[in-house]
C-alpha cells in the first residue's frame, strides 16, 4: 500500500502523541526544543499533504500552559493548517455529538468563516486534561479558535459511550474513536463492570475500517492502574495508544483481540529515562478499503539523548573508576556534535548515566563533576544518578546465630584519596597486571590531576615520560638480552621512579596546556576558603591565572607569608638537586631542568 501512488480512496494521516509544548520553556538551552519539534511535524504533514492530522493527548506540558506556549501553539497551526488546499473527505456522523465541548459543533474546515486546509483531530491527555466547573482544558481554547477538533471528550463518571466520526474519502469508510485521558483506577474499574461502550455504524459495519486513538497507562503500574488492551473491543483494526513516552511505533498485533497497537511515544524527552532514549518518530498512516500501512517518519529535531549503565563491582575501585569513565565517555559524546553541524545550544545531547554503588563504596561529588560539561552538554545538573541495588534481607528468625557484622558493616569508604585507591586496587590485583615501568602513585597522581583538575595528557605523558627515559637508560646500560631488560626494569623502578617524576610528567602536562594556551575548565573547588583573606570581592579571579597577582583582594595566605592561591612559580633547579638520594648513574645528563610548576 504505501508503494502505491496515493489516489482518491487513500486515507493520508500524520500520528503524533505527547508533544508535551512548553516543556522546560524556562531553561536557557533546551527551552525551544518542544516548539521545534511541534514545527518539524506540522511542516512534515504540510509536506506529505496529508489529509489530517491525529493527536494522541498531551499537546501541552502543563495544565493552563503559559501564554508563550498558546500563542507559539496557535501562531504554528494557522501558519501551516490554513491555506487554500481542499479537503477530499467527508463527515457522515452527527458532529454535535463528536464534538460536544464547543459552541461551534461542527468540523473546523467545514466553517464558512475559516479556511483549512489540514484539520487537526486530538483526545487531551493527562497534562491538559479538563479541569474546573465547567470542564474546559487548553484544547477548548486552540478549538474555540477554529483551528483544532478536540474529541473523545467524556462528561459523565458513571458510564462512557464513544461516538465515532464517520469519515469516507472515495470508497474507504474510516470510523475514528476516542477517549481523552481519565483516571486509570477509574476507568479499569468502569471497564470491569461493563460500563463502556463503543458505539458502531448500524450499516456495513465490515466495510468501515476502525481506528481508536487512547491515552492511558499501557504497562502495568498496579493491579489497576493501566488498562489492558484485552479490555478494548476486537473489532478495532488499529490502536494509536498515547501516554506512553517511548516510541514503539511499528504496529504490534494482539494475537488475542486481533488488532493492531502502535505507540508513537513522545517527541520531546521529558524525563531522563531509558524509554526515552530511543529514536523519536511519527507516523504517516494510509488507509484504503481495510488495509493500512504505516510509514516511520524519523523527528530531526529532537536533542540527541545518550544513556549508560556504570556497574562497579569492585569496592576500592569504585570512585576511580566512575570518574574516569564518567570523564572519558562524557568527553567523547559532548565532543562530537551533529555532522555539519557546530556545538550550540540547540545542538547539545543529553547524556545520561546510571551507576550503581551496591558494592558498599561512597557517592562523589556530581556537581563538582558535571562543572566541566556545562557549556557541553544541556542537562548538567543530571549527568549522573546514583542506583543502589535492594540487598535481600537474611532469615532473623535464628536470633542467635545472627551475623551483626554484616548488619553493622559500613557502607562507604572515607578518607581515601584517587592515589589511595589505585595503589590499593594493584596490592590486591594478580601478578600479571601489576605495573611494570609506572609506579602506583605516579598511576594515581596522573589520575587525580586528570579527574580533578581536568589535565588531559597527564596519564598519556606520564606514560610517554617514562618511556622514554626507560629506552634511553637501557640503551645506556648496553641491555640486550630479554632477561637482563626486566632484571635493569625491576632496577631502575625500586630505585629511581616514584621519587618526582610523576611530579615531572605532570608539570609536562601542564606546560603543554599553557603553551596552547587552554584554560582550565572547571573551579578547584577543594581548596580551603579560610586559606583566603575575604575582605573583598572584587578582584576575583575564578581561575588560577599565570601571573604573580597575589588572591582575592590581596590576602595573604596563612601566617603572613604565603602566596595567593593561582600563582604561577617558575624556578629552575636541576634533577641532581631533586633527586639527591639517586647515583649519579641513574641520571640523564640531557635534561638540565625541570618544566614550570604551576600553583605550587
Amino acid at each position: 500500500l504505501a508503494s502505491a501512488a496515493d489516489d482518491e480512496d487513500t486515507f493520508k494521516i500524520l500520528i503524533a502523541t505527547d508533544i508535551h509544548l512548553g516543556y522546560l520553556e524556562r531553561d536557557a538551552i533546551r527551552g525551544n526544543d518542544s516548539y521545534n519539534t511541534l514545527n518539524e511535524i506540522l511542516n512534515c504533514a504540510k509536506t506529505n499533504q496529508v489529509d489530517f492530522i491525529l493527536l494522541g493527548g498531551d499537546l501541552f506540558h502543563d495544565n493552563k500552559p503559559s501564554r508563550r506556549s498558546l500563542h507559539t501553539c496557535i501562531t504554528m497551526l494557522r501558519k501551516y493548517c490554513m491555506g487554500d488546499s481542499p479537503i477530499h473527505f467527508n463527515i457522515l456522523s452527527d458532529q454535535t455529538v463528536n464534538f460536544n465541548t464547543t459552541q461551534f459543533p461542527w468540523v473546523n474546515y467545514q466553517d464558512e468563516n475559516l479556511n483549512i486546509s489540514i484539520p487537526v483531530f486530538s483526545i487531551h491527555g493527562n497534562h491538559d486534561d479538563p479541569t474546573g466547573a465547567e470542564g474546559l482544558c487548553a484544547l477548548d481554547l486552540i478549538g474555540a479558535s477554529g483551528l483544532i477538533n478536540h474529541f473523545g471528550h467524556s462528561h459523565s463518571v458513571e458510564k462512557i459511550e464513544i461516538s465515532p466520526i464517520l469519515m469516507q474519502k472515495g470508497n474507504t469508510k474510516l470510523s475514528l474513536y476516542g477517549l481523552g485521558s481519565i483516571p486509570d483506577e477509574r476507568l479499569y474499574r468502569m471497564f470491569v463492570n461493563n460500563q463502556v461502550t463503543m458505539l458502531r455504524p448500524k450499516e456495513d459495519q465490515d466495510e468501515w475500517f476502525n481506528l481508536f486513538a487512547i491515552h492511558q497507562n499501557r504497562s502495568k503500574h498496579g493491579p489497576t492502574n493501566y488498562i489492558p488492551e484485552q479490555f478494548l473491543d476486537d473489532f478495532l483494526d488499529l490502536v494509536v495508544w498515547g501516554h506512553e513516552h517511548e516510541c514503539l511505533i511499528t504496529p504490534t498485533r494482539n494475537e488475542q483481540q486481533l488488532f493492531y497497537v502502535t505507540q508513537p511515544g513522545s517527541s520531546v524527552a521529558t524525563s531522563l529515562s531509558p524509554g526515552e532514549a530511543t529514536k523519536k518518530h511519527v507516523g504517516l498512516l494510509r488507509v484504503k478499503g481495510r488495509k493500512m500501512n504505516l510509514e516511520k517518519i524519523p523527528l530531526k529535531t529532537v536533542r540527541q539523548f545518550f544513556i549508560q549503565d556504570v556497574v562497579t563491582s569492585h569496592p576500592v575501585l569504585s570512585h576511580l573508576s566512575c570518574l574516569f569513565f564518567c570523564a572519558v565517555c562524557l568527553s567523547l559524546e559532548a565532543s562530537y556534535p551533529p555532522e555539519g553541524k557546530k556545538n550550540s545550544p540547540a545542538t547539545c545531547t543529553l547524556p545520561l548515566m546510571f551507576v550503581d554503588y551496591s558494592g558498599g563504596f561512597e557517592m562523589f561529588n556530581t556537581s563538582r563533576f558535571s562543572q566541566k560539561f556545562v557549556d557541553r552538554v544541556a542537562n548538567p545538573k543530571d549527568i549522573i544518578h546514583f542506583l543502589r541495588r535492594r540487598e535481600k534481607k537474611e532469615d532473623l528468625e535464628d536470633e542467635v546465630n545472627v551475623d551483626y557484622g554484616k548488619l553493622l558493616r559500613t557502607t562507604a569508604v572515607e578518607g581515601l584519596r584517587v592515589e589511595d585507591l589505585v595503589k590499593q586496587y594493584f596490592e590486591a590485583a594478580e601478578q600479571k597486571v601489576q605495573l611494570s615501568l609506572l609506579t602506583e602513585q605516579g598511576m594515581g597522581k596522573a589520575v587525580q590531576e586528570f579527574v580533578d583538575k581536568d589535565e588531559k595528557d597527564a596519564i598519556e605523558e606520564l606514560i610517554t615520560y617514562q618511556l622514554e627515559k626507560t629506552q634511553r637508560h637501557l640503551q645506556t646500560r648496553g641491555v640486550t638480552t630479554e632477561q637482563d631488560i626486566d632484571t635493569e626494569v625491576s632496577k631502575r623502578r625500586c630505585f629511581v621512579l616514584g621519587v618526582g617524576e610523576d611530579e615531572v610528567a605532570m608539570n609536562r602536562a601542564k606546560a603543554q596546556r599553557l603553551e596552547r594556551g587552554d584554560a582550565p575548565e572547571i573551579v578547584d573547588l577543594s581548596f580551603n576558603p579560610t586559606d583566603v583573606a575575604m575582605d573583598s570581592d572584587e578582584g576575583f579571579e575564578p581561575f588560577p591565572l599565570p601571573t604573580r597577582s597575589r588572591g582575592r583582594g590581596g590576602g595573604r595566605g596563612r601566617g603572613g607569608r604565603g602566596r595567593g592561591r593561582g600563582e604561577l612559580l617558575s624556578y629552575p633547579f636541576t634533577i641532581a638537586e631533586r633527586l639527591q638520594c639517586v647515583p649519579e648513574s641513574f641520571i640523564e645528563p640531557n635534561i638540565n631542568t625541570f618544566a614550570p610548576i604551576v600553583g605550587r
